[in-house]
């Protein structure tokens, strides 16, 4: 039986003629539990959906009959290929990191949930879920890009050196893109996480009495969020890339030393989207001057965003397609599998949407464009994990509980000992629960 929708249907829709599935993955990508599974998937005749749903049938229907209501299938709009309408086929639901962070608590009569996304996406459900809660994850080898480079292990040192600095002056905001142990230090900073559909509102209320605020770890994020709250760029300062400066370099060796950083007001550590941050302003213009609307991330930098005729979350991006007139021509900067899902919806209504990268120019073009980590949930991850859960024999690094730290290579999982990751839930979901004080109260 398939579960009520926890939150509204995206409206994509299943076509028998369209192929269903992102790029095979090779064998040995795959978890030994899940190769099984993944070798009957790879021996099927094609890709479209009268083969496909008929062998996934035979694991999901399976394990939903078994789990009942208490089942919950989750999806980032960011999802590969057709994963987001199979888990939308079975019940589950599709949206965005902040509406998705909340489903575990909104929803307490759902006790498994299985979410297709990457890693911090899970683990921002898992913080808020209760102890009756099992939150799991379909690879856990999915990660983020902008994620990997503000690890615990890059951000800490150089926070305890500002805060040995600056003191209960300096408070952490950590977006939605960081694992819960970079949420608890916004927790136990006085802080809060943000997601790109809240930014501007979450960092206008951490400087509310004046606060120096590290923004963590979206540098063009933040850049977006202090321009709509009409901050001085002159009080800008972007950390070093943990790439170019890794460990715990000493804060002297920022740009412009001790005394740029005394004088800043938002601290921007400098990560970034590995899809977002291509996009150019030329980019924007291109389309524009062929009479195209121009619709953006706000992972993008700066100048494309103040260049596009809007800017987003992707729920915002989703909705504008989803509502536009027939007739509109839409251009979307963000990640390429959205973008492919929305032109299909869009064309059935007669809307015509490109991706901001599909320029025919050769000094233009982008290839890619597509979150190559988040792809790697695929169909026999879904079936291979729910016929596991059904049966008892479930990988637990595929569990998602708070603290988890996940290899993105190795797929090595770094759990913290009980009483540490009750401290980090406690620090984690204070802020959290401030963010949806902030858009909510």
């Amino acid at each position: 039986m398939s579960s009520p929708l926890p939150l509204p249907n995206s409206g994509l829709r299943l076509r028998p003629e369209l192929p269903l599935c992102q790029s095979d993955l090779p064998l040995d990508w795959y978890q030994e539990e899940l190769k099984p599974y993944a070798e009957e998937y790879l021996a099927l005749p094609d890709r479209r959906p009268e083969t496909i749903l008929p062998w996934l049938d035979a694991y999901v229907r399976p394990a939903q009959e078994h789990f009942g209501e208490s089942l919950l299938l989750l999806a980032h709009f960011y999802m590969g290929g057709e994963i987001v309408k199979l888990v939308e086929r079975y019940g589950g639901a599709v949206s965005d990191s902040y509406a998705l962070a909340l489903q575990a608590a909104r929803h307490p009569e759902k006790k498994i949930i299985v979410e297709s996304a990457v890693h911090f996406m899970a683990e921002s459900v898992a913080i808020l879920a209760a102890a009756d809660q099992e939150i799991w994850i379909t690879n856990p080898k999915a990660g983020c890009t902008m994620e990997m480079l503000a690890k615990d292990h890059h951000v800490l040192p150089i926070a305890d050196q500002l805060f040995e600095r600056y003191g209960d002056e300096l408070t952490v905001v950590a977006y939605m893109n960081t694992s819960g142990r970079i949420k608890a230090l916004a927790g136990r900073t006085g802080g809060a996480v943000c997601t790109s559909s809240n930014a501007d509102r979450v960092l206008a209320w951490a400087r509310r009495d004046g606060q120096k605020v590290l923004f963590v770890p979206d540098q063009h994020l933040g850049r977006n969020a202090a321009t709509r709250l009409g901050l001085d760029p002159a009080r800008w300062l972007t950390l070093p890339n943990p790439e170019v400066f890794p460990g715990a370099y000493p804060l002297e060796r920022v740009s412009g030393g001790l005394a740029a950083l005394d004088q800043a007001e938002l601290l921007l550590w400098g990560s970034h989207c590995g899809v977002h941050s291509f996009f150019r302003p030329d980019h924007v213009t291109w389309w524009q001057e062929r009479g195209w609307r121009v619709l953006v991330h706000p992972e993008s930098p700066l100048e494309v965003v103040n260049a596009a005729d809007g800017a987003g979350s992707t729920a915002y991006l989703w909705r504008e397609v989803m509502e536009a007139p027939a007739g509109a021509r839409l251009v979307i900067g963000t990640e390429g599998h959205f973008v492919t899902n929305a032109r299909e919806q869009a064309a059935l209504r007669g809307v015509q949407v490109m991706h901001l990268a599909d320029i025919p120019e050769e000094n233009l073009g982008l290839a890619g464009c597509g979150c190559a980590t988040m792809s790697r949930n695929d169909p026999p991850h879904l079936a291979g994990l729910l016929d596991l859960l059904r049966r008892g024999a479930a990988p637990e690094s595929n569990r998602v509980l708070a603290g988890d730290a996940v290899d993105e290579i190795t797929g090595e999982l770094d759990r913290l000992p009980e009483a540490e990751r009750a401290t980090l839930i406690a620090e984690a979901s204070l802020s959290l629960e401030r963010m949806i004080a902030v858009v909510e109260g």
